[in-house]
């Protein structure tokens, strides 16, 4: 196998040991890479391909046949260089592959129908006070059965499976969805991913909410990414994800980085969970302590019509309680950068940064690397992408 610089294997998603093998009995890992690098790096022609992967370029050219047989990938016209024959770009196909997110929030419920791309093609959506357990399987069984229903018939053989993006242990957190807890209850003694298993003929995941928004900036974000990051999600409760070398690290229990419960000052100097500082929870209940209406801004993302004092009070609190959150997460980790994403518009997304970094300005960073601070490339979307991207990873790329 060719030596490859730490440029070149920086291009294969996963960091320099996601290489090809030539040997036989390899061909679905071979299939996965080929497609997770053209996922990263489309337009690739066959010998670039066999360069950034180590194949032969005979090998290669066989993992290219074969999957342009399945229609997961597609030839575009012939480019002519200078000297030698027509080099012919390479590409995922969109139509390749079908897969539907289900997004389980506090305030709404997302179904939706991504292509091979990413790209969202139709959707399901209702908005809710809480999330009744009941509701929330009726919901998605007929969801699934209305987007199939208008998928063309030529394409529903290629849906591919389902991912579901929810928060863990949603029972506990009745009392600050403004619930009974009895009316709750069915979350911790029923298996959502379970019991659609029996109603939906399609290979199911599961995923805490925005661990699943991590996942849809690794699979589907604007590329380059820093190897090592972590990203918050602000939602109705904050949360986030983590990426080490290139890789989702989810932990063990798939909770990693929940970083609602992390301990922050407000800034009166109180000792209190980032959950209750930077949610949007708390800009709900400010804008209904006003006399407005506050499910407005579960509707759309961009569409927010809010007092300029709601949002700046929630701002000046979110901004600072985030800085210190990424303090002691990169005392910890010692991370590249920060990812900021969230159901916000993205203008107030682009001011939550600018105020997170002139917070972090003010805190001493002794003996700790500053890490970058950046907005996520997904959006409002992100944990709807994120639960799709869960049986396109499991099933095409390479870890």
């Amino acid at each position: 196998m060719e030596h490859l610089t730490d440029s070149e294997r920086e291009n294969i998603p996963g960091g320099s040991t996601q290489l090809g093998t030539n040997q036989s009995g390899m061909r679905e890992q071979n299939e996965r890479l080929v497609l997770t690098l053209l996922r990263r790096s489309s337009g690739l022609a066959s010998a670039e391909v066999a360069r950034r992967t180590g194949l032969s370029a005979q090998t290669v050219s066989r993992l290219i046949r074969a999957l342009e047989a399945d229609q997961l990938i597609r030839r575009g016209a012939p480019q002519r260089g200078r000297v030698g024959q027509p080099s012919v770009p390479l590409s995922l196909n969109p139509t390749g592959a079908f897969f539907l997110g289900l997004k389980v929030g506090r305030r709404s419920l997302e179904l939706v129908l991504t292509d091979f791309l990413g790209t969202i093609i139709d959707r399901e959506k209702q908005i809710h006070s809480y999330p009744d357990f009941d509701n929330v399987l009726a919901f998605t069984v007929s969801g699934c059965g209305t987007i199939r229903n208008r998928l063309a018939p030529a394409l529903r053989g290629r849906l591919a499976g389902m991912g579901i993006a929810m928060p863990f242990h949603l029972w506990n957190w009745a009392a600050q969805i403004g619930v009974d807890p009895a009316r709750m209850a069915n979350w911790e003694t029923r298996d959502l991913g379970a019991e659609l298993a029996e109603r939906i003929d399609l290979p199911l995941f599961v995923q805490n909410d925005a661990t699943a928004a991590c996942s849809a900036e690794l699979v589907f974000g604007a590329s380059p990414r820093p190897p090592n990051f972590l990203s918050f999600f602000v939602a109705f409760f904050i949360g986030g994800g983590l990426v080490l070398r290139g890789s989702l690290y989810t932990g063990a229990t798939g909770n990693a980085a929940g970083l609602g419960p992390l301990v922050v000052p407000d800034t009166d100097g109180r000792m209190l969970p980032l959950i209750e500082l930077a949610s949007l929870s708390k800009l709900e209940r400010r804008l209904v302590e006003m006399g407005q209406d506050a499910t407005h801004i579960w509707n759309d993302a961009e569409g927010w019509d809010i007092p300029e004092a709601a949002l700046e009070d929630w701002l000046d609190h979110a901004a600072p309680a985030l800085a210190h959150a990424v303090l002691a997460a990169q005392a910890l980790l010692d991370l590249d950068a920060i990812l900021l994403d969230g159901w916000l518009p993205r203008r107030v997304l682009a001011d939550l940064r600018v105020r997170v970094e002139a917070a972090l300005d003010g805190l001493d960073l002794s003996g700790i690397r500053r890490p970058a601070i950046r907005s996520g490339t997904i959006g409002a979307d992100a944990r709807a992408l994120g639960a799709a991207s869960l049986p396109l990873s499991a099933r095409f790329l390479v870890d």
